[in-house]
């Protein structure tokens, strides 16, 4: 086993299996730095033959990660985080690795997203999932991709435009968890399927998820391209949009004025 510690995350390596760690607790926040070093471990992983599974996890108990940084969506910055941000995603899409989320705690924003990038999801039974971006006058890129394909569309539509969160065992019987545990058992869990897993042939699993990915209702990719210009060139632009990033580190309440 081998372990290279980040900044802002660790990545270990076990065998087959690689672990990317979130390691800013207690919120876990994706900010421009973790989003980088997640980039770079990724790309690290993705050259390493020997692995055939990445595993997302997250120190501490209170978030598996609570979004990303409220500082990095002011206007200065947006231009530059999401198309960063986004690139985690792209590298997902391509690789022929088997993909595992370990969740507890508050997975909200960014990280709901990162998780339903996943194959695979256990969750704890203290976990809650929620896209909160409409209460900032935003939206959530990758999710409003992702959640309607597996949760469908009403179901989707509700977290979209509430902004509410769901428990573990709902967002199980939804399709975004795959199993759901006791907080305690969640690493033993982990172990558990990632033995189910290695226990496969690696091929078989590369071409089942590339398989997997053929057949999918859409290109994920051209639809990240289309979310991420709709985003930064309508959404962002808006004055609600900004509005809600500046109420939100202000800690006040946002005024609206409700023009596109």
């Amino acid at each position: 086993m081998t372990t290279e510690r980040y900044h802002t995350i660790q990545l270990e390596r076990r065998e087959a299996v690689a672990t990317i760690t979130l390691a800013k607790p207690p919120l876990n926040i994706l900010d421009l730095a973790m989003i980088e070093e997640i980039r770079d471990a990724l790309r690290a992983i993705e050259s390493d033959p020997a692995v055939r599974i990445i595993v997302f996890r997250a120190a501490g108990e209170k978030a598996f990660c609570a979004g990303v940084s409220i500082h990095d969506h002011t206007p200065e910055k947006i231009g530059e985080m999401i198309p960063r941000f986004h690139d985690i995603f792209r590298l997902l899409a391509r690789t022929d690795k088997v993909t595992v989320a370990a969740v507890q705690g508050h997975c909200l924003g960014g990280g709901l997203e990162l998780v339903t990038m996943c194959d695979l999801v256990v969750a704890s039974e203290n976990a809650q999932f929620g896209q909160p971006e409409i209460k900032l006058g935003q939206l959530p890129p990758v999710g409003i991709i992702l959640l309607p394909h597996l949760m469908g569309y009403r179901k989707a539509a509700d977290l979209l435009l509430t902004g509410s969160s769901i428990g573990a065992k709902q967002a199980e019987n939804l399709g975004l968890v795959n199993r759901v545990v006791p907080a305690d058992e969640l690493a033993r869990s982990l172990e558990e399927l990632l033995a189910e897993l290695t226990a496969q042939s690696g091929a078989a699993l590369a071409m089942t998820k590339q398989l997997l990915r053929r057949i999918a209702p859409y290109d994920f990719e051209k639809a990240l391209q289309q979310s991420e210009e709709f985003f930064l060139n309508k959404v962002a632009a808006t004055d609600d949009a900004k509005e809600g990033i500046f109420a939100f580190l202000e800690k006040r309440a946002p005024k609206w004025n409700h023009r596109i």
